[in-house]
């Protein structure tokens, strides 16, 4: 674990080297760039030679697509309850992201033209759902509830499979129950690639949506301009700023929970005022860590990824947070302190406010979609959200009388441009002044 102290002069360059991992950046550009390239120039073939390499299991170009009968058939592993809840979730998306669909407007401008913007589903996007050690059933939900409310008619989703090249049962349940019928099971930058250029298997999609682990991240970094991309989710992480109403057990599981994804690359911070208190979460910790089902994935992130973060107040809180822009802010704190905590913490993908709200709550039911920036990119990035699987065009509608009111405002532009073939554009629509 490591340890820092906000006071210290060389703070900010030693916190920004722990988040930034660029140690490993090279290696992940040279291998995720020729996976592409591989891809792009041998389709399926190249895809079937990676899938045997990183994912250890052989399949045909044919076997790739799951068969969509498969899918509805794999609800029966659901048990009742388990089906109401996703569906449960499923509802709570669906609310949430509802509230943020756009609707197309038509108004007069100062010109008295018309103007306006229309918003249009995305045709076509792939849906990244990583699957690690466990079948994020969750990650369905949170993107395909969105495409689905969006408009979207077709919607690729791309999942890694199993050595024996199963995906697991839940997860085909649940993509089901979300209503998508077009799965792949291909994993990693090969699956990005697939998408992206196409495959004689796999119809290129428009836009990729979805988190993953490092390589799948930087894999869509190197794939945007062939085509639309999201947020560039990566690993997860999480970071709790707590003051002397938190409650350590709880801090400590909350942390612990976000190191539990498998990737290996999970970030976790803890940002506090109080040393006994820090040495309180630190025992809780280590004491929950071997009850764990995955505690040896757990406690290495605690031991390499995780870092405590000394401040003097609430005020270095809040610039700790706004540097580090994690993808999950949890604020154990009073709350009278939320107010201001919330108006001046703006980088954050997901900010769970108060003692009762652990991030498992975001992370699962409560609606806004988990796919949130990492690594630190949120400091310019947003969570998924239902606007990213549409896009708009403005409307613009202008007849003689505004035309005239904006003539004299294309002259002068044309003139300081010096385009005069733009200036003759418009007073060729004036001929009697010629």
């Amino acid at each position: 674990m490591k340890k820092l102290i906000a006071s210290d002069p060389a703070f900010y360059r030693k916190l920004g080297q722990f988040a930034a991992d660029e140690k490993q950046r090279g290696e992940l550009e040279a291998t995720v760039k020729e996976v592409l390239e591989q891809v792009r120039q041998r389709g399926d073939s190249a895809v079937l030679e990676y899938t045997r390499k990183f994912d250890g299991f052989r399949s045909t170009a044919q076997g790739l697509k799951v068969d969509p009968s498969s899918l509805k058939a794999a609800e029966s592993a659901l048990s009742p309850a388990q089906r109401k809840e996703i569906r449960s979730a499923i509802r709570c998306v669906r609310d949430f992201h509802k509230k943020g669909l756009p609707s197309n407007w038509m108004a007069k401008n100062p010109h008295g033209a018309r103007v306006g913007e229309r918003w249009y589903p995305i045709s076509r996007v792939g849906i990244y759902i990583p699957a690690g050690n466990v079948p994020l059933v969750s990650t369905a939900v949170m993107t395909t509830t969105l495409a689905r409310l969006a408009g979207v008619k077709s919607i690729a989703v791309s999942t890694p499979a199993n050595r024996e090249g199963k995906i697991s049962q839940q997860m085909l349940a649940g993509l089901s129950l979300c209503g998508v019928s077009e799965v792949y099971r291909i994993g990693g930058a090969q699956a990005i690639a697939a998408m992206a250029f196409g495959t004689k298997t796999i119809e290129p999609v428009l836009k990729i949506m979805g988190p993953g682990n490092a390589y799948v991240a930087e894999a869509q970094r190197q794939v945007f301009g062939q085509v639309g991309i999201d947020l560039l989710p990566g690993p997860s992480e999480a970071l709790a700023i707590a003051d002397g109403t938190a409650k350590p057990h709880y801090l400590a599981a909350d942390l612990l929970a976000q190191a539990e994804h498998g990737s290996g690359r999970e970030r976790v911070y803890f940002v506090y005022t109080n040393e006994a208190q820090a040495r309180k979460v630190e025992a809780e910790a280590e004491r929950m860590i071997p009850t764990l089902g995955h505690a040896e994935a757990v406690r290495k992130i605690w031991k390499t990824r995780t870092c405590f973060i000394k401040v003097s107040n609430i005020s270095q809180a809040i610039e700790v947070a706004n540097f580090i822009a994690p993808e999950h802010l949890e604020l154990h704190v009073d709350k009278v302190l939320l107010p201001r905590l919330l108006q001046d913490i703006q980088t954050a993908g997901a900010i769970l406010c108060g003692h009762d709200t652990p991030t498992v709550i975001g992370d699962f039911t409560a609606g806004p979609s988990h796919t949130l920036p990492t690594s630190r990119t949120g400091r310019f990035f947003s969570g998924l959200k239902i606007t990213d699987f549409m896009r708009r065009s403005s409307i613009v509608q202008y007849d003689q009388d505004s035309l005239k009111k904006a003539r004299n405002g294309v002259r002068v532009f044309s003139e300081l441009e010096a385009l005069d073939a733009h200036g003759q554009s418009m007073e060729i629509r004036f001929p009697e002044s010629s």
